[in-house]
């Protein structure tokens, strides 16, 4: 039984924590260009503003609300929240690479739009 057990644990498991990422409205953009980037990637459940939410959010019934996605594995959901909050350096993500021209194919691709920033570091669009 104890094995049976495991088994559903390691098929089943849950991420125990997700990050959660804040978009003005550009949550499923952002995803699509996320999950275009990784291989291992894929887009899950969108979940869409109804009418009760359409007067709090400012978000019409219909519009994206929130897209839960994967990147290598890593469960992540993007929201349309509105522009309250902003990204800044205080989160970001690492990706890790084997070799320096992994490294230099996510560099192209991620600062395409976006910014390079002191110290190795950018800013995708």
């Amino acid at each position: 039984m104890h094995s049976l057990k495991n088994q559903y644990i390691k098929k089943n498991r849950m991420q125990k924590i997700t990050p959660f990422l804040w978009f003005d409205n550009q949550a499923a953009e952002a995803v699509k260009f996320y999950t275009s980037l990784f291989k291992n990637s894929k887009i899950g459940k969108i979940a869409r503003y109804g009418e009760e939410g359409e007067p709090v959010s400012g978000r019409p019934k219909g519009s994206v609300m929130t897209v839960e996605f994967q990147l290598e594995g890593q469960e992540f959901v993007a929201l349309n929240g509105g522009p309250h909050f902003k990204f800044t350096e205080a989160i970001s993500f690492v990706v890790n690479c084997r070799t320096q021209a992994e490294v230099d194919k996510f560099w192209k691709r991620l600062s395409a739009g976006g910014k390079e920033v002191p110290c190795g570091w950018l800013k995708d669009k």
